[in-house]
């Protein structure tokens, strides 16, 4: 498995400690870029088109468990059941 399975993985068991680094190569994984918008706002725009809208957390950088559920149903990373 590779560092960005392994990383994918832990983003979907929704943990308490997940990074906004962690966060950020992820979703360039997934050909997002990055831009700033006001403030915090952070926008992650897909090739296309596909808008990802977050807040980057501080001080410390971890994200909150809504951003985490967000990005799961976003890039469609939920478990089969």
């Amino acid at each position: 498995m590779s560092k960005i399975d392994k990383l994918i993985e832990k983003l979907k068991s929704r943990p308490k400690d997940f990074s906004w680094a962690e966060l950020q190569k992820i979703l360039n994984h997934y050909g997002y870029e990055e831009r700033s918008g006001k403030g915090s706002r952070r926008k992650f725009i897909s090739e296309t088109g596909a808008i990802i809208s977050l807040h980057e957390p501080h001080p410390k950088k971890i994200l909150k468990l809504y951003m985490i559920d967000l990005v799961i149903e976003h890039l469609n990373l939920e478990e089969d059941e």
